[in-house]
């Protein structure tokens, strides 16, 4: 199977830089100090399985000060049709360590967790005792088999404001589209967390969705339906090595879009009338479960049939709340049939797009800040984008105009002292002002919102002139536009956030470099962006 980026030699002894490349770090022959076990101890009776089951890399997330989740997922044969990436079907033990340095010399926390086929062979670790604000190295051993090292860390102590921090947000990543180089870069850079806001899978069968590039690489099996093919698809991405290196660099948060389940699903209405999905409720299930198996959730996170509760907040110590929303799983569907649309239905105020308990739940979460940044992880457009002939996207928030206006005068109401939106799902960088009144140029900015492009949806996509793009004429509240593939490093302090709009030339071939297309900065208590050289 064709993989972006290449794996570094074995070392017994890594270096840092190797370890957060995602490199294969410590490998079988390595020195463990992983309590010795035989293989038939570690793995159940039987034989233990034949060659490397730690093919899909490792991952950590949810961080919390004293917590943190640690993942992994056997599969020898990633792409075993049946989902259970050539596992045999019976339970296996797994061991994990949690170190303070990369060598493993200073172990702090050990266990081990069983796994089997009812898990898709997921592990799932909530490492629980831990010190805040602290960087830690984790891996997995499974009969004789280890898994490379990944770093993660915990959250600072609450009401701890600290130096700042560096956070990386990326979506959507079809990986017919292209290579997965931008999560390599995204990896070099070292950050402290990693946010996902969606379509980390597409669902689509070979060739079904071609980009304008040509693909480059081929999905395996057909459209996911089955939690065998869901399973299947999330190993064949998770094999990548690139991606497998943005996962070992820090902890991530993840919220789906639709293409981890149906494009431009909403609640349980699929996208395609026209073609009957009777069992479309038993999809989403399939969906969420194997969404759940493929990320580091915790056991809170785990799906009951088709729902899933994924909306939350995650604290930065009090520099920073990350608020992770659902923005598919109880929207109203669409209105005047999904599109661009002049629509008068958008602006019924009793539509929704996250629903009455999640808004409350938010407002809420207003209501009881004191951090410095609360940062709204979502997917979809949130500030008004209008077309040429007058039209807005009826699958963004312009097409729940009640919900965004809910949300925004909430944030005013609670005193939020800086509020920002960050999102994906459009396949190109944008930096918006939010305004009280978009109607009226003069109205105030109350919130910023920066928009990461895809790692590969789109292909190659194309540089662009920002004083030119007709779009920004349109919308004189938008302030960047680049249609290149890549994503968003941001760094907070108390005094600043600052973004960087990151982007490679192609992904049609393996290995492009990276640079700053852009760069913005919001000053504390000053929505708004202002322009600041790259560096």
């Amino acid at each position: 199977m064709p993989v972006s980026g290449e794996n570094n030699p074995s070392s017994a002894h890594p270096s840092r830089r190797h370890v957060l490349l995602g490199g294969a770090a410590l490998g079988a022959a390595a020195v463990s100090t992983l309590s010795p076990v035989t293989a038939a101890a570690s793995t159940g009776p039987g034989r233990p399985p034949k060659g490397d089951v730690f093919t899909l890399g490792v991952a950590s997330g949810e961080p919390e000060a004293h917590s943190v989740v640690l993942w992994t997922r056997l599969a020898p044969r990633p792409m075993a049709e049946d989902g259970l990436g050539g596992m045999s079907g019976r339970p296996v033990t797994v061991q994990w360590e949690l170190a303070r340095d990369e060598r493993f010399r200073h172990v702090v926390r050990r266990g081990h967790q069983r796994t089997g086929a009812d898990a898709g062979y997921a592990v799932h670790v909530e490492v629980a005792g831990l010190a805040p604000g602290h960087e830690y190295f984790y891996r997995f051993r499974c009969g004789r088999h280890l898994s490379p090292a990944g770093r993660t860390r915990t959250t600072p102590a609450p009401g701890t404001l600290g130096a700042g921090m560096v956070m990386a947000f990326a979506s959507c990543s079809q990986y017919e589209h292209g290579y997965f180089t931008a999560y390599r870069h995204l990896a070099g850079d070292e950050p402290d967390l990693v946010l996902h806001l969606g379509d980390y899978i597409y669902e689509y069968t070979r060739d079904s969705y071609v980009s304008p590039d040509g693909n480059v690489r081929d999905h395996r099996g057909p459209e996911t339906e089955t939690l065998a093919n869901y399973r299947q698809r999330y190993a064949q991405y998770r094999a990548d090595t690139d991606l497998q290196a943005a996962h070992a660099v820090a902890p991530w948060l993840v919220v789906p879009d639709d293409h981890e389940v149906d494009n431009n699903w909403a609640a349980d209405v699929y996208e395609k009338p026209h073609i009957p999905q009777p069992d479309f409720l038993r999809r989403r299930a399939a969906a969420f479960r194997a969404y759940y198996e493929n990320m580091p959730l915790r056991r809170r996170n785990r799906p009951h049939g088709p729902d899933i509760r994924l909306y939350r907040t995650v604290s930065w110590g009090s520099l920073a709340n990350f608020h992770m929303l659902d923005t598919r799983q109880y929207r109203d569907d669409q209105a005047c049939d999904d599109g661009w649309k002049v629509c008068e239905d958008a602006a019924d105020p009793a539509r929704t797009l996250t629903g009455d308990e999640q808004e409350a739940w938010l407002l809420e979460r207003f209501r009881r800040s004191r951090a410095r940044w609360d940062l709204l992880g979502q997917q979809v457009f949130f500030a008004r984008r209008m077309n040429a002939s007058g039209a807005t996207s009826m699958d963004a928030w312009d097409g729940y105009r009640g919900s965004r206006e809910r949300i925004s005068e909430g944030w005013l109401a609670a005193g939020v002292r800086n509020p920002v939106v960050l999102t994906g799902d459009v396949h190109t960088h944008w930096a918006n002002e939010l305004k009280a009144n978009y109607a009226d140029p003069d109205s105030d900015v109350i919130g910023t919102e920066l928009v990461t492009s895809s790692i590969t949806s789109g292909g190659n996509g194309a540089d662009s002139d920002p004083g030119e793009d007709p779009n920004l004429r349109r919308n004189p509240h938008i302030k960047f536009f680049n249609a290149q593939r890549g994503y968003v490093r941001t760094r907070l302090t108390r005094d600043e956030l600052r973004a960087d709009f990151r982007v490679v030339d192609y992904v049609t071939e393996p290995g492009a470099p990276v640079r700053t297309r852009a760069s913005f900065r919001v000053t504390d208590r000053h929505p708004g962006l202002t322009e600041v050289t790259p560096r």
